[in-house]
This record gives structure tokens, C-alpha cells and sequence, in this order.
């Protein structure tokens, strides 16, 4: 496939012309989508994206769930040359504001009943909202489509014209768009699905990470497609039951989550009794997976987990174990196609045993992030892009992850800030002050633990678990402290500055209990 000129939504024509239009490229729940019908979809998506105004390089919002529509929209927004931005669904409807103010969206895409609620708070902006469903105040999607039937060439786009976006977290602040092109998901699908997973159009592939997530996106939505495969799709929070149900109803080949979710598969009620039968390959990422469960995982179920690191701006896994070439707890080496150097603080490369931040080079890069120069500038080194992550690597080229270089929290594969927790904290009328950190627990996963200087220490009953709920009441879900211990005071630099790694210590000596 010539990469000069790429449009990544002719992955479907592809398919057609290699005679697979009867096949099932999506299942989800009840629905089966071939891939003559997925083409239908996405050309329409383009043709009512088009009607509605939107031009080449705009920007299309889609909070979706995993669903078919997903599929269609961000598939049909590439066929017009248009930028797709996928979003977490369940963010904060204060964060939908900032995205489509980041973005310039014109046209937001939504799951009903949140279509309704985004109609209301855009209203008067000139964005337009279609929900999944008729709504108030929002298009039917299955109006436009239904209305906008038909063929439509694709957009004649260039390898390095503007695919799409996703947003990454950062430390502070707001979260930065990644601007991904048309020829980042070859990087992707080559070297990591082919070389590393060697999937073919036989696999089946089931993400329990979400398809707006780097992670999720090549899991379940562009690696089947390159290889002409059929991916499982799966609305809904992934709990381990619902996860382990949908294996067994799907029998997939290719299954892809995170640490903390294998854990709590592994301990949940009846897990060994589940069929995985139909599995060849597991694969993590996210963060780091321990090698008590990669054990565990193998001692019940028969299987490996390929453990690897990935990210938003690299878009997917660039280190990785290989089948035949494990080491539990340890990230691997470099996935076939990237280059991998660790820098240490004196910007050498250490020795075999040393550690060092580690630097990461390839095909799937991002171009920068939107609006973001500075950090642009801090990330991107020539042609390596800086993780942020420090690794030791070993005499065979393994490497084993030793923390984050700065502050922020990775717990069940998403970051946290834990700035964004002490804020919310020191908002407590009972607090005076609190730090947040990362604890790793002996089970080694990671854990948020905050320690609280309290306005009365003598009435401290109940008041940690009043503090959760506070958290959870003011930020999102997973940003909330899973341990709160009262201290006397904070350990603190000669200027003020909390000694966070004397609270790390800390938190290591007495644990999350």
C-alpha cells in the first residue's frame, strides 16, 4: 500500500476488494456488521458530516461508546478528510466544553442521552450534536445516515496529512491533544499486530480498553481491519464479569486489558471455571504488569500475557514481551521498527543495569500537540519522543519500569494528577493540608494514598471515608485516594515543598490498608 497518498478509511475497501464483504467485521451485543455494511456506514457518516457543513481538517468530537457507531463515525470523518477527536464519554461536562473549545469542533457525536445534556450546554455556540438516538435539542443519527445513503470517494489525503487526534493528560492543566497522521496506524499495524502478535484475518480481537483510548483504538478497531479480521466490541463498564461473559459468548483469538483488571478477573467468584479456551494470545499495557499476576493469570488459565509499553503519543505498544520471549514483570524489549534509549541525568546512556528515562523512536510518533508548542518542544527530541518513564534495562535488553520521573499517578491504566486531588482535598472544610501519592502495593499494583493534616485531629472517626466521597463527588471516579492516613504534619523542603518521596517511603512502610 503506497503511503505517499493514505486515506485510513479505505482499510474497509480493502477488505472488499479482497472479497470479505460477507463477513463480520464488528460484533457488538446482539449487532453483526459485515464489512459491505460497515462501508455503507462510513460513507454515509462522510456524506452527512459533508451536508452539514464540515470541511476538510475539521474537527469532529465523538463521545462514544464502543459501539458500531464509533466505528462509522470516526471512519467517516477520515473519509472526508476530516479530524476525528475521540473523548471518554464519561468525562466531565465542564471537560466537553474545553475539548470543543481546544478543538474548534464543529460537530459534536454522542451517545444519547449524553447528546441531550452536550445540546443544552453548547447551545448558542453553532456546534451541532447528533446523539445515537433521537433526543432533545440533538440530530438522529440514524436519520442521517438513513438520509445520506450511498457511495462516496474517499478524500485523496497524503501519509502525513492529519488523521486524527487524541487527548493525553499532562501532569497539569488540561489535558494536550495528540495530533496523530494517516500513516501513524501502518506503524502500528505492521510492526507490533503483525511482527509481534502475527495476527492475520483469522483473529477475533476483544479490547476491554476503550476505543478512544491509544490502546483500545488499535486493539479493536484498526488492527482487525488491516488484516481483515472481526473485532468484538462491548458497551458498558468492563467488569470483570462482563469482560469474562463476553470471551465466552465471542470466543475471541486476540484478548487485550490492563493489570488491574487481570487481577480482578482473577479473583473473581468462579474464574477458573470460565472458558478462555479460544484465546491464543493476552496482551497488557497501560501500566505495568505485575509478575505475581502474570503467574497467577498463567497458573489458571494456561495463558501468557504479552506485557508492554505504549502510550498516546507513540499510539500504541513500541516495547513489548514476544511469545517465546517472556520475562514476568518486565516490559520487553523494543517492538520490530522502534528504537528504544534510556537518558540518565547527566543525558548519558547508562550501562546494562542502569536506569534512565526512557526514549522511544518510530513510525507511529505524534506530529505534536495541538496548541501546545512548549510541551511540543519538551517531548519531542529530533526524532525521539520522551516518556517520561524510567526503566532499568537488563544484559539481555529487557526492561523493567521503575516510576514516572515526575509526579503523576498511572492507576488502572489512566493517569493522575495527584495535584488535582490535593485541590479537591484542601477544599474540605475539615483539612488543612494533604499530599497525594503513588504507592506500589506487594501485589504490585499501584494504589493512591492520601496523607491528611486535619483541622481537629482529635475527631478523625469516619472522616476518611468522608473524604473519598468527597473526591469522588468532585472529580472523576478514579480520582480518588483508595487509602487516607492523618499525619501531624508534612515532610517539607527548606522552601515549603513537600518531600514526596519521603511520603512515598511512607506509604510503602505502612501500606494502603
Amino acid at each position: 500500500m503506497p503511503l505517499e497518498r493514505f486515506n485510513l478509511s479505505t482499510l474497509v475497501d480493502r477488505n472488499l476488494d479482497d472479497g470479505r464483504g460477507d463477513k463480520t467485521a464488528f460484533h457488538c451485543g446482539d449487532e453483526a456488521v459485515t464489512y459491505d455494511e460497515l462501508f455503507g456506514r462510513v460513507c454515509a457518516m462522510g456524506r452527512a458530516l459533508g451536508a452539514l457543513g464540515v470541511r476538510r481538517e475539521e474537527r469532529v468530537l465523538l463521545a462514544l461508546d464502543d459501539s458500531p457507531d464509533f466505528v462509522a463515525a470516526f471512519l467517516g470523518a477520515i473519509r472526508i478528510g476530516a479530524v476525528p477527536v475521540p473523548v471518554n464519554p464519561r468525562s466531565r461536562t465542564g471537560d466537553f466544553r474545553f475539548f470543543v473549545d481546544d478543538s474548534y469542533a464543529k460537530v459534536v457525536i454522542a451517545d444519547t442521552p449524553l447528546s441531550d445534556t452536550l445540546s443544552s450546554v453548547l447551545k448558542g455556540t453553532g456546534v451541532t450534536v447528533i446523539g445515537t438516538r433521537a433526543g432533545e435539542g440533538a440530530l438522529s443519527l440514524p436519520e442521517l445516515l438513513a438520509a445520506d445513503s450511498g457511495e462516496l470517494t474517499p478524500a485523496d489525503t497524503h501519509g502525513e496529512d492529519v488523521a486524527f487526534w487524541l487527548y493525553s493528560s499532562g501532569s497539569t492543566g488540561r489535558p494536550k491533544g495528540a495530533v496523530h497522521l494517516q500513516r501513524n496506524v501502518v506503524s502500528t499495524c505492521r510492526q507490533y499486530a503483525g511482527q509481534v502478535l502475527g495476527a492475520t484475518h483469522q483473529d477475533v480481537h476483544f479490547s476491554s480498553t476503550k476505543l478512544f483510548h491509544a490502546y483500545g483504538l488499535g486493539n479493536g478497531l484498526t488492527f482487525p481491519l488491516w488484516f481483515g479480521g472481526s473485532s468484538v466490541l462491548m458497551r458498558g463498564r468492563p467488569t470483570p464479569d462482563a469482560v469474562l461473559d463476553t470471551v465466552e459468548r465471542f470466543r475471541p483469538t486476540l484478548f487485550f486489558s490492563v493489570p488491574t483488571l487481570y487481577n480482578a478477573m482473577l479473583h473473581t467468584p468462579g474464574a477458573a471455571g470460565r472458558d478462555l479456551s479460544s484465546v491464543r494470545l493476552c496482551v497488557s499495557a497501560a501500566e505495568s504488569l505485575p509478575a505475581s499476576v502474570w503467574r497467577s493469570w498463567h497458573d489458571v488459565f494456561g495463558l501468557s500475557i504479552l506485557d508492554g509499553v505504549g502510550s498516546t503519543e507513540m499510539l500504541h505498544i513500541y516495547c513489548s514481551n514476544t511469545p517465546g520471549a517472556e520475562r514476568p514483570g518486565s516490559a520487553g524489549r523494543a517492538v520490530p521498527g522502534y528504537e528504544i534509549k534510556l537518558v540518565d541525568a547527566e543525558g548519558r546512556r547508562p550501562e546494562p543495569g542502569g536506569s534512565g528515562v526512557m526514549h522511544v523512536r518510530g513510525g507511529s510518533a505524534l506530529s505534536g500537540y495541538w496548541h501546545r508548542t512548549e510541551s511540543s518542544r519538551a517531548a519531542l527530541h529530533g526524532d525521539w519522543y520522551r516518556t517520561g518513564d524510567r526503566y532499568r534495562v537488563d544484559e539481555d535488553g529487557f526492561h523493567w519500569f521503575e516510576g514516572r520521573d515526575d509526579d503523576m499517578i498511572k492507576v488502572g491504566g489512566l493517569w493522575v494528577a495527584p495535584t488535582e486531588i490535593e485541590d479537591v482535598l484542601l477544599d474540605h472544610p475539615r483539612v488543612l493540608e494533604a499530599a497525594v501519592v503513588g504507592v506500589r502495593q506487594a501485589d504490585g499494583l499501584s494504589r493512591i494514598k492520601a496523607f491528611v493534616v486535619p483541622l481537629d485531629a482529635a475527631h478523625v472517626d469516619q472522616l476518611a471515608a468522608q473524604l473519598q466521597r468527597w473526591c469522588k463527588e468532585h472529580l472523576q471516579r478514579y480520582q480518588f485516594p483508595h487509602a487516607v492516613e492523618f499525619v501531624g504534619e508534612l515532610p517539607k523542603t527548606a522552601t515549603g515543598k513537600i518531600r514526596r518521596f519521603e511520603l512515598r517511603a511512607w506509604g510503602l512502610d505502612r501500606g494502603v490498608a
